[in-house]
């Protein structure tokens, strides 16, 4: 059930008009902070494979939905500095 409800906020965020930068915290902490909707990739079904990838910048990250412990927007301050982010 979470994985879903990741999906679902992951697809809302990515869709948002204008799109606006949003951070992916992994369950060891790690950060991925996605700059702009085309640097992910996933399966948007309900019920599919809960894998995604990330590529942006110098980061190449694949995990799983499960994986994820919080999806969040950038404040303004994080948003002009998204290039110190951690590779998870």
């Amino acid at each position: 059930m979470q994985v879903e409800l990741l999906r679902s906020e992951f697809q809302r965020l990515l869709r948002q008009v204008p799109f606006r930068p949003f951070v992916i915290t992994l369950n060891g902490g790690e950060r991925a902070v996605i700059d702009h909707p085309e640097n992910v990739a996933f399966d948007p079904r309900p019920g599919s494979s809960s894998d995604f990838y990330v590529l942006t910048g110098n980061l190449r990250l694949f995990n799983t939905f499960g994986a994820v412990s919080s999806l969040a927007m950038l404040s303004g301050h994080e948003a002009a500095s998204s290039g110190e982010q951690v590779q998870a």
